[in-house]
């Protein structure tokens, strides 16, 4: 998949599909809360998985059951990308 930048109509588009998602400092960005940590691990790891096989990867911290993710293309010059959407996506799906 080609990445190619978002403009303001596209990434609130993309926002109404992306429950919690919001913009911060020119990313979107979510926080995520799991039972413990095994299962925030876990869901990293399943989503790791999917991010290698774009070629894109996220900027995230994770600190017992708690998840924050934030996305952004940094070879376009870090600005938010369709593969941001698409591994966001794919977040919520495995979520």
């Amino acid at each position: 998949m080609t990445a190619h930048k978002l403009n303001e109509i596209e990434i609130a588009q993309a926002l109404k599909r992306l429950p919690g998602w919001q913009v911060q400092g020119g990313k979107l960005s979510k926080e995520y809360k799991f039972k413990d940590f095994a299962t925030a691990l876990g869901w990293m790891v399943k989503v790791g998985v999917y991010a290698d096989t774009l070629g894109h990867h996220p900027e995230w911290f994770n600190v017992y059951n708690r998840v924050v993710v934030n996305l952004a293309t940094h070879d376009l010059g870090d600005v938010i990308s369709n593969l941001d959407v698409e591994l966001a996506r794919k977040m919520e799906e495995s979520f």
